[in-house]
């Protein structure tokens, strides 16, 4: 009779395995069942309710909503980090474009040019004169990991700058830009902060000429159901930021500009793609004066509400993980119905509180101090995370990841923003979208060691993304910045987004739960390991 031996090594593995994951879960276990569905919707109930009136910056609702996130990191216990204080004050100024007096003026060859609105777009909250020689500096991109840097060869010191819309390369599926995906550099802020960086005066973004048809946002949020009724919303930037202007202009006026060089701009982008070398340049006889003009002016001071669970290792607990969500959303329409933001972002900043008490409450720290954060301004474009990163309460270079939850109540489903632009699942009530996990790996793989004592569906598909420009759209982008593995936590698009319908009855509370308790253990992964997760400032291979 043949004889037959069962391997004994897989069987090992796999009851070690479970002995890790049984250890954890008893370290980790106190605050784990903290973290229930009731609560979170007992807490969601309150923060999108109508005496919150839909927390529009600078507005008393929002204010309301910050003191009651501050008075639950004091109940919890945490560490104030602005004196004895949770509240770290965010200037901002509040204004409106005088769009008949904001003009940008080309002169060549003794002739000038006068564009104004709608051919010029975009907003800066000082008003002023910004003049110089045009030069035209590609995609606006400096990116030495990836080998490449428009700004090569080029001055633009005093300058006014043109550059193109997107990336590199965006249709080359082996593109060191991230394939056919998006890098941290479309951005048009990160194309502003890397002009201010060389001196220029201002920025141009013109269309990029080789952008396929049809590759376009679906109906923005402004649109849909309910769009005659809603409340202009006001535009707002941090008072006193770094910054120069940067405006959007027509294909029309960066052919005007470019017309100097002897090439179309769609010749000068294809030589791009095509060497992946930089054709920026001086464009000779070219000089413009941009006139910026503003109206309603008015400063105000929003918060950042942050508090610390200390780490329990003496020398580790000098390092930070970062829990975040921002607090802020769209006010009232102008017939008084409320935005009451129950998943954007009432889901994620109860997520965030309950993550405090939890943590609080667990007898057992992280030997790395867990920052939990609150953030002010997403809405009005992610102004409290800009804040937070250029004045940081913990050192920048000793914050190891960042957690970062906007929207974690729903389940995904078609809708204006993504119709025909990305696919959904049929069933998402079991799933979360993670992105960013191609700058960390290490990261990725610690949510999947702790989704087993969860079991969500673990979704990456936004890291593809182009089209709605994903990886930029939340508190988690300026830490990426700043080469922090920062990563959104995001259960998705639904047709509710920035509508009245967005309320606390339709939010998964079950799931909510399980995101939550999966944030929880991965801080502490990531508070316990010999070292943070390592980031890939070029992205890791896919």
């Amino acid at each position: 009779m043949k004889r037959f031996f069962t391997p004994i090594a897989p069987i090992l593995a796999v009851i070690l395995a479970a002995v890790v994951q049984g250890q954890t879960r008893t370290r980790i276990a106190t605050g784990l069942d903290d973290i229930t569905a009731a609560k979170l919707k007992a807490d969601l109930y309150f923060l999108a309710s109508d005496a919150m009136q839909g927390r529009m910056s600078l507005e008393p609702g929002d204010d309301a909503a910050a003191q009651w996130i501050g008075s639950e990191f004091a109940k919890a216990g945490l560490k104030p980090l602005v004196g004895d204080s949770f509240f770290q004050p965010v200037p901002l100024v509040e204004y409106k474009m005088d769009r008949e007096r904001t003009a940008l003026t080309v002169r060549s060859k003794g002739a000038a040019k006068e564009f104004k609105a709608p051919a010029l777009l975009g907003g800066y909250p000082n008003d002023g004169v910004f003049q110089g020689q045009v030069v035209f500096a590609g995609f606006g991109i400096t990116a030495p990991e990836l080998g490449y840097d428009d700004y090569a060869g080029i001055d633009a010191k005093g300058k006014i700058v043109l550059v193109f819309n997107h990336e590199p390369q965006e249709y080359d599926a082996n593109s060191v830009f991230n394939g056919k995906g998006n890098t941290r550099y479309a951005n048009l802020r990160a194309k502003m902060t890397n002009a201010w960086k060389h001196g220029a005066a201002a920025v141009l973004m013109a269309p990029d000429p080789n952008h396929k048809p049809g590759n376009e946002r679906g109906s923005l949020d402004a649109g849909g159901r309910g769009a005659q009724f809603r409340t202009p919303r006001p535009v707002q930037a941090i008072d006193g930021d770094e910054s120069i202007p940067a405006l959007t202009v027509t294909a029309e006026i960066a052919a005007e500009l470019l017309a100097s060089t002897g090439k179309t701009g769609s010749e000068l982008q294809s030589a791009i793609d095509s060497t992946l070398k930089p054709q920026s340049r001086a464009l000779a006889g070219i000089d413009a004066s941009l006139r910026i003009a503003t109206s309603n002016r008015k400063r105000g001071v929003s918060q950042n509400v942050v508090g610390m669970i200390e780490g329990s290792d003496p020398t580790l607990k000098a390092e930070t993980i970062l829990v975040s969500a921002h607090h802020d959303h769209d006010g009232t329409r102008v017939d008084g119905e409320i935005y009451r933001g129950a998943d954007d972002n009432g889901s994620g900043t109860v997520g965030v509180v309950s993550m405090a008490r939890a943590l609080a409450r667990n007898p057992v720290k992280p030997k790395r101090s867990i920052v939990l954060a609150v953030f002010a301004a997403e809405e009005r474009g992610l102004l409290g995370a800009y804040y937070y990163a250029s004045h940081p309460l913990r050192p920048l270079a000793g914050t190891k990841a960042q957690i970062n939850f906007d929207m974690i109540g729903r389940d995904e489903k078609d809708s204006n923003q993504t119709h025909g632009l990305i696919d959904i699942a049929a069933d998402t009530s079991n799933e979360v979208n993670i992105i960013g996990t191609r700058y960390s790996p290490d990261y990725k793989s610690a949510v999947v060691r702790s989704n087993e004592l969860v079991g969500l569906h673990l979704n990456y598909k936004w890291d593809d993304d182009t089209i709605l420009s994903v990886l930029f759209r939340s508190d988690q982008y300026p830490m990426l910045m700043h080469d922090i593995p920062a990563v959104w936590w995001f259960t998705g698009f639904h047709p509710d987004y920035h509508q009245i319908t967005d309320t606390a009855e339709k939010i998964n509370y079950p799931k909510m739960e399980k995101i939550v308790r999966l944030a929880y253990a991965t801080c502490f992964d990531f508070g316990d390991a010999a070292a943070g997760p390592k980031f890939f400032p070029a992205g890791a291979a896919k």
